[in-house]
């Protein structure tokens, strides 16, 4: 940075642009590589480590809006939560939506990297974050990493300090998450009592084992298939009932991390003495336009 443009006193502490390398850095902080589970693909997917990093953009999905919004805004990194390349391809020729949006992030200078699964589990990661937003207390992994710290796995179980009926426990999920058009579905007694709640940002019904041995008076998750669903709900007659569920969007519910993921990364480029721009996307990328529903 040169002096004319970039003046400073006594009082200013002196900062930097970050290289990608060094952004990368922080990343490993927050996100460790080592807790994506082994089918994932996180990490970096483009860009040279030694490029300056002034602008970061956050967002859940790398799909061509993504990119051309990173891009047009003059970011040199795109962070997206979902991987571009999650199964093995053999071009990236623009002939293909994944190969025109590679394209179009290194013809704009933009890097991207993902942290996927990394994310889920980490301290303060999507579930974390879910939790919080829900006013969960005593929280704790649902499926705790393997060799991990105790606070690192996917999804989370805790307490609402108060019982609500699931009826108002929707209502404040429902609040809680972006406006898409499949809006929060309900499996459940609406007035049944709940108190215990297991969250899980993204896909989650693998985890019904976990969510049973935690006790949970309802499940917060995405993507439910019926076959999965229709069993717990089955085997949940012989419990009374619970767990219940409460479906919401995937990208909504990982959307909802990008905010905290943001802050946290600046937080500690900060405390390294860097000075970046970041923003987090606004765009919608959930798949859905528009539900029709029965009537009353």
């Amino acid at each position: 940075m040169s002096a004319e443009t970039h003046a400073t006193d006594a009082n200013t502490p002196n900062t930097a642009t970050p290289t990608l390398a060094q952004v990368l850095e922080c990343f490993e902080e927050l996100w460790p590589a080592s807790l994506a589970e082994p089918w994932d693909a996180t990490g970096l997917v483009a860009g040279r480590p030694e490029q300056p990093v002034g602008r970061i953009h956050f967002a859940v999905d790398p799909v061509q809006d993504v990119v051309d919004e990173a891009v047009g805004a003059g970011a040199q990194l795109l962070v997206t939560h979902h991987p571009l390349l999650l199964r093995g391809v053999t071009s990236v020729a623009a002939t293909g939506f994944k190969g025109q949006a590679v394209h179009t992030l290194i013809e704009g200078g933009c890097a991207l990297l993902t942290a996927h699964t990394n994310a889920d589990s980490a301290v303060g990661g999507v579930s974390d974050v879910i939790a919080d937003i829900l006013g969960l207390e005593s929280v704790v992994p649902l499926a705790p990493t393997q060799g991990g710290l105790p606070e690192e796995g996917i999804g989370r179980v805790g307490r609402l300090p108060q019982a609500l009926t699931l009826s108002e426990f929707a209502a404040r999920v429902f609040g809680a998450m972006p406006a898409v058009a499949g809006g929060v579905r309900v499996a459940g007694d609406r007035d049944g009592i709940i108190q215990t709640v297991a969250v899980c940002g993204g896909a989650g019904d693998s985890l019904f084992d976990q969510v049973r041995a935690a006790q949970a008076d309802v499940y917060v998750t995405a993507d439910l298939r019926h076959h999965p669903a229709s069993e717990l709900r089955e085997a949940a007659r012989l419990t009374g009932g619970r767990p219940y569920l409460v479906e919401v969007s995937h990208w909504g519910s990982e959307w909802l991390w990008l905010p905290a993921a943001a802050e946290a990364l600046d937080t500690l480029l900060t405390d390294r003495g860097f000075d970046v721009e970041i923003a987090v996307s606004s765009y919608n990328s959930d798949p859905w336009d528009f539900v029709l529903t029965p009537g009353p």
